[in-house]
């Protein structure tokens, strides 16, 4: 039996105005954010496999994880073949250049804290409040599969999460300074793909709130202070 809650939840998704699915407009912007979820979902499985050389005794789950990122982009590139779209991938690459780029120096460099933040915590929350937007707005499809998938997203968040929240006492300065170089990253991606978010229904303030909302609660847990937390937000106000 449903609650009230649940049925408030029903009626509003209800109420929302879904776009039309078969415009070319739609379609052409569909082709950018199916791309970089589809990248994303990549990227997410090469970085976990890569920072399990960086934490051998983690090397099965990381495995696990990197594997569901697989399934993930696999659902995903369905998501494009249900609607006609082919994922404009070259754009997408661009897209997730400089986070690439970073995550690899710090690969490079050991710099497992670094690592940690760009993926599994900048990222995923990036990737979950962008499923939880556009969940509501997504064709029947679509809707089905990111609702799968940010089921398990917050199961790679949360591995991130424990992580920091062990090794804080160590990695708390790294962190900080991770988050200054890569938190500015995320606004200017978001902003990059604002037009074709809002041609599929999704607000950028909406999307914003979201993932800070997100990403603060993730450090709140990790174990930093509110004004640590509010220092580290303001890195996106740049």
């Amino acid at each position: 039996m449903q609650t009230l809650e649940s049925n408030k939840k029903t009626n509003l998704e209800n109420s929302i105005d879904l776009p039309d699915f078969t415009t070319d407009s739609y379609k052409d912007a569909y082709s950018r954010i199916n791309a970089i979820v589809i990248e994303g979902e990549q990227e997410a499985h090469d970085n976990y496999i890569s920072l399990a050389t960086l934490i051998p005794n983690e090397l099965e789950e990381l495995t696990k994880l990197a594997k569901m990122e697989l399934k993930h982009k696999r659902g995903f590139t369905a998501c494009g073949r249900n609607l006609g779209v082919q994922a404009d991938m070259i754009f997408a690459k661009e897209f997730f250049s400089k986070l690439h780029g970073n995550f690899q120096v710090a690969l490079s460099n050991g710099k497992t804290t670094t690592c940690l933040l760009i993926q599994a915590i900048l990222i995923e929350a990036f990737a979950i409040s962008a499923y939880h937007v556009y969940i509501r707005v997504a064709d029947p499809f679509a809707k089905k599969i990111t609702q799968g998938v940010v089921k398990d997203e917050y199961l790679h968040l949360n591995y991130g999460q424990e992580w920091l929240k062990e090794n804080l006492a160590t990695c708390k300065e790294e962190l900080m300074e991770a988050n200054k170089v890569n938190l500015p990253l995320i606004k200017k991606m978001l902003d990059q793909v604002s037009e074709d978010a809002s041609v599929l229904a999704m607000d950028r303030e909406e999307l914003m709130e979201e993932f800070m909302i997100a990403y603060q609660d993730t450090l709140l847990e990790i174990g930093l202070d509110n004004r640590e937390i509010a220092r580290m937000a303001m890195a996106a106000i740049v």
